[in-house]
């Protein structure tokens, strides 16, 4: 390995010497505020390096293994600041959740880790060494705190599933790698599939499936609102976002290198998939009285958005607009969502074995702290696709890519599933405005610094890219020109 090699992968060295230096201070000076600092600001020293790289190189492969271009830096970029607000949203979640809580922070910035090698991963040995640290370390996360049995359950449930998830994409992988003899995804393509081209589509149908419940998308979603529900919500914040934002990632990259776009059936299969998780996520959103399984299915409606841009991607004409499109879309999604769990992470500050988020929790939350329930307006306001937010400009490109690829009964079901949305959102926003009834009105719901400060941030920007996006799109457009 070359110096231009180590410069190129200095984000994941930088990464890993502060997951180290964390461990370090918990094992001789355990103090959370201590240890929440040192992680905020090795992740954005990470960041300004992913930034540096960015910048200064040309897409190289550096082993085998992990390739660095500006597809792989932004999608690592868009998983470190997301880790870096939920790092600093759950300070005060769980400060007053008794002793030995430093571990989130170390095991997040694991997670972490495996997300930026998902996005950099050209080989399926990086795929499962990256899959399965961000999985490893969740199983952790999920379970804080130890005190309760519902993050307990949860932790144990996505354990279990998980696993069975693990075992259907390696088992896809051999057959793969039967019918090549690689494992690069490159030369899976190159070596072609037509001596067993049967083989080759029920290797990729299971890597498909195993991804899909990664990707919480219809019918492997039913473990979501659980673990969702379950986990602490700076645990499902991560989990609804840089988790799944690296699966897409090598995802997308996989299906253009391998050319998956070539096998009708499993593009049939995608359709159903998305067509699906569009329809039943926005549908059972609207039954729900918990705000974490009312983002449960919201998140399983938006993958189902973001499938359509998938699927514009088998398209030639239309492959540049699709990869903008998705990595867009991510972009806002992965915003609102960690501020939406941002929020119900300040509402839950009060240790208690569940999460305080049950819908009338809610209620007249403009009136008890309406700066708050602003922050929270404009996150849901985001995912509904409202225009001046991000989400807009994020729904505006699934539209243009799906028109552009000829997707039209997708198109309908996402106009149909964004209408459902707008529903459930709205209500949700009604409940906030009304003045609740008596003494409720007082009660008292600290906002602490750090995480009132990471949910400003967050929600000024969400606002200022949805008034003048261009940046972000420049941005997108430079990354798609250069994968395709």
């Amino acid at each position: 390995m070359t110096v231009q090699d180590l410069l190129a992968i200095s984000p994941f060295i930088t990464l890993t010497s502060v997951i180290l230096l964390v461990m370090m201070v918990i094992a001789f000076a355990r103090n959370l505020v201590l240890t929440t600092l040192i992680s905020a600001l090795g992740l954005g020293l990470t960041f300004a390096n992913i930034v540096w790289v960015a910048m200064s190189f040309d897409a190289q492969q550096v082993t085998p293994l992990l390739r660095v271009d500006a597809y792989a830096l932004i999608f690592s970029g868009l998983i470190v600041i997301a880790c870096f607000f939920i790092s600093l949203s759950s300070h005060s979640y769980h400060a007053n959740r008794g002793e030995k809580q430093d571990e989130f922070q170390m095991l997040m910035l694991l997670s972490t880790l495996g997300g930026i090698t998902l996005a950099h991963s050209s080989h399926f040995g990086a795929f499962i060494l990256g899959l399965e640290l961000v999985g490893v370390s969740l199983y952790a996360m999920i379970s804080y705190p130890t005190s309760g049995q519902f993050s307990l359950e949860a932790a144990l449930k996505y354990l279990i599933l998980s696993g069975v998830s693990s075992a259907f994409i390696l088992f896809g992988i051999a057959l793969l790698f039967a019918v090549t003899g690689s494992l690069s995804f490159s030369e899976m393509s190159a070596a072609g599939f037509s001596e067993a081209p049967l083989f080759a589509l029920m290797g990729a149908t299971m890597i498909l499936a195993g991804t899909g419940f990664k990707l919480s998308l219809v019918p492997f979603h039913m473990w979501t609102p659980d673990v969702y529900e379950g986990a602490p919500a700076p645990a499902t914040a991560f989990l609804a976002t840089a988790s799944k934002g690296g699966i897409f990632a090598v995802l997308l990259r996989f299906f253009i290198a391998f050319d998956g776009f070539q096998f009708e059936t499993l593009l049939e299969g995608i359709w159903w998939l998305a067509i699906l998780s569009i329809i039943f996520g926005n549908l059972l959103a609207i039954m729900q009285h918990s705000i974490k399984r009312l983002l449960a299915y919201s998140s399983i409606a938006h993958l189902g958005y973001l499938l359509v841009a998938f699927l514009a991607a088998g398209v030639l004409s239309g492959q540049q607009l699709a990869v903008e499109a998705s990595i867009f879309f991510l972009i806002a999604y992965f915003m609102t969502t960690v501020g939406a769990f941002g929020v119900v992470s300040i509402m839950s500050g009060t240790p208690a074995d569940h999460d305080n988020d049950h819908v009338r929790s809610y209620a007249g939350l403009f009136w008890r702290r309406p700066i708050l329930a602003t922050f929270f307006t404009a996150m849901l306001l985001s995912l509904a696709g409202i225009p001046l937010t991000l989400g807009f400009i994020g729904k505006f490109y699934i539209f243009a890519a799906g028109v552009e690829s000829g997707l039209w009964s997708l198109l309908l079901a996402v106009v149909i599933g964004s209408g459902m949305g707008l529903f459930y959102y709205l209500r949700l926003i009604f409940t906030m405005t009304r003045r609740p009834p008596g003494d409720e009105s007082s009660e008292d719901i600290e906002i602490p610094l750090t995480g009132g400060w990471a949910m400003a941030a967050v929600s000024l920007t969400l606002v200022a890219f949805g008034f003048y996006p261009t940046p972000v799109v420049e941005w997108v457009e430079w990354v798609a020109r250069s994968m395709v």
